[in-house]
């Protein structure tokens, strides 16, 4: 479980057992189960990452609603968009292994994340990863509920694929973006899991010292 989750839910509990005490434990009974949903909602399950070489995971739980090509910093990608309602895990993970680049946080609106312009209007963190000669760009973008994103990494970090990363509270989306020579492995309406589902599989180069020796094979 998410640390957040024993805030919450404990704050709860002790809210529940002062009502309880002060009035009578028909009055707790609400805060009780606010506390169980909170319990839930911050649940933190482990996920078997995939070992294939050239995948791009799925940085959370939720329903693709997305598949597109758009165009980011004058260059063309693809892009695939999430989202992630209050019954989904909310544990945000790296789409790929390799070393953090570039975050940036940018304030705006709580938009519905449903809705198309909440990919550059709402208020999201873009963080830039670099690994297997690619660049994948994923962004943790806030909702109508969702008031806080949390990522725990910095420039020049090194990331492993699927590995935990951050959180949106209460609802929201993530979008993944990617080169164009990707094979896309997932449509519109599929239901993805973070950190387990191969959203795209990127063009795997071989090893300079690879390429060498079967040149020296061929002649």
């Amino acid at each position: 479980m998410v640390r957040d989750g024993y805030y919450y839910g404990v704050g709860c509990l002790l809210a529940a057992g002062m009502i309880a005490w002060l009035a009578s434990w028909p009055y707790a009974v609400p805060v009780l189960l606010l506390a169980a949903f909170f319990l839930w909602f911050f649940r933190d399950p482990e996920r078997q990452i995939p070992a294939l070489p050239g995948v791009v995971v799925s940085p959370g739980d939720g329903k693709v609603t997305d598949v597109s090509v758009v165009t980011s910093g004058g260059t063309s990608r693809h892009r695939i968009s999430i989202f992630l309602s209050v019954f989904d895990v909310h544990v945000n993970r790296s789409p790929i292994a390799g070393v953090i680049r570039d975050v940036r946080y940018q304030r705006g609106k709580f938009l519905n994340a449903m809705s198309g312009h909440s990919a550059e209007e709402n208020e999201q963190n873009v963080v830039t990863v670099e690994g297997g000669g690619h660049t994948v760009i994923f962004k943790q973008i806030a909702g109508l509920i969702a008031r806080r994103i949390v990522f725990n990494f910095k420039v020049g970090d090194q990331v492993a694929c699927g590995e935990r990363v951050g959180l949106i509270k209460f609802g929201s989306r993530v979008d993944v973006l990617f080169d164009r020579d990707a094979e896309i492995q997932v449509k519109p309406g599929d239901r993805v899991k973070g950190g387990a589902t191969v959203l795209a599989l990127l063009p795997v180069t071989p090893p300079v010292h690879a390429v060498a020796a079967s040149e020296r094979e061929a002649h």
